[in-house]
């Protein structure tokens, strides 16, 4: 099953912070597809991120204090 991202849903990163997806958008120069993300704490900062990397499992090297296998988890 291919993971995909769901849009104007909440995501929980690895490190146990919630995240609500705004859309998913496009870099002019290269194509790439990114995930454009609102933090659902502190200043409610506005990130983007390149889909592979937000969908990817959470690196080994990674300390992982929810123990959850993906790197952001859609909140059910």
């Amino acid at each position: 099953m291919e993971r995909k991202v769901a849009v104007k849903k909440i995501y929980r990163h690895f490190k146990n912070k919630l995240y609500f997806v705004e859309d998913i958008a496009t870099n002019t120069e290269t194509e790439e597809v990114m995930v454009v993300y609102r933090a659902l704490y502190g200043e409610y900062k506005l990130f983007v991120r390149p889909i592979d990397m937000f969908l990817e499992k959470v690196p080994k090297e990674k300390e992982n204090p929810t123990g959850q296998e993906y790197r952001f988890m859609e909140v059910e």
